[in-house]
């Protein structure tokens, strides 16, 4: 059957027809499923009276122009909403009224604000409701984030008032971002680095990916870290990077070995 989307008359000669073949009605109608689940509309609601699916199809067709266009609206407002949100890194910025202060393993403190904190972690709620957390701002002692560097910790506290953060900071700080987010309980930091550790799975990453996955007890990341070692084993295998990851994680070493020695 001749399709009318995807067959390879040219244009001008093409005869009239008015059927689509069964990829391109099956593509039309993921698109317009995609395009009701984020406007909250019915393509079809105006061909009830139509049985035939190829029908709907093309009626609902029809209304993709304005979906669309209710869906570029809608993005627009949502960023709007974002950069709105957002705007309270000014306050971290220009340390506005801040009442806390943080301090890393290494570098001066740095000075937040606790209602930021608490509300973005249940883990720095806690901390924050101790009688050891509620010193003034100017005090000698601050709360202690060891484990992070002063630039790492900079980049932690812009992620929860900003709610995001540049690529080549997320890049650089991913591993102990991870860390972070898995140790003070903040899930969307959590699932933003998975997110770009899947996307950039690599040879030259994949043992730090497995490695932070197992320390964050990430199933979904551990996964697919240890498929994409085990499928470039060879490329691996061979760098001083593995050695020194096997001798740090022996028991994801054994892990590897066995994961290859079962897929030969």
């Amino acid at each position: 059957m001749d399709c009318s989307i995807c067959t390879s008359f040219p244009l001008p000669i093409r005869p009239p027809r008015n059927s689509i073949c069964q990829a391109c009605h099956e593509g039309i109608t993921t698109s317009m499923s995609f395009i009701e689940s984020k406007t909250n509309t019915r393509l079809d609601d105006a061909t009830a009276n139509y049985d035939h699916p190829t029908a709907r199809t093309r009626k609902g067709a029809a209304r993709l122009p304005d979906l669309l266009k209710r869906m570029k609206d809608s993005e627009e407002e949502l960023t709007e909403r974002i950069d709105f949100l957002a705007s309270s890194v000014t306050a971290f910025r220009d340390q506005m009224h801040s009442d806390i202060r943080i301090k890393a393993g290494d570098g001066p403190p740095i000075s937040a604000h606790r209602a930021i904190l608490a509300s973005r972690s249940e883990v720095f709620r806690n901390m924050l409701d101790s009688d050891s957390c509620k010193s003034p701002p100017d005090d000698k002692d601050a709360v202690m984030i060891p484990e992070l560097t002063h630039e790492e910790l900079e980049s932690l506290m812009e992620f929860l008032y900003r709610g995001s953060l540049p690529l080549e900071k997320l890049e650089k700080h991913v591993y102990p971002l991870s860390l972070a987010g898995d140790k003070y309980a903040i899930p969307y930091l959590q699932k933003l680095c998975e997110r770009h550790m899947l996307c950039s799975l690599s040879a030259s990453n994949a043992l730090d990916v497995l490695e932070v996955s197992a320390t964050c007890s990430n199933e979904k990341l551990k996964e697919a870290a240890m498929e994409f070692l085990v499928r470039n084993v060879k490329e691996i295998a061979f760098t001083a990077n593995f050695e020194v990851f096997c001798r740090r994680n022996p028991h994801l070493a054994v892990q590897i070995t066995r994961a290859c020695l079962t897929n030969l």
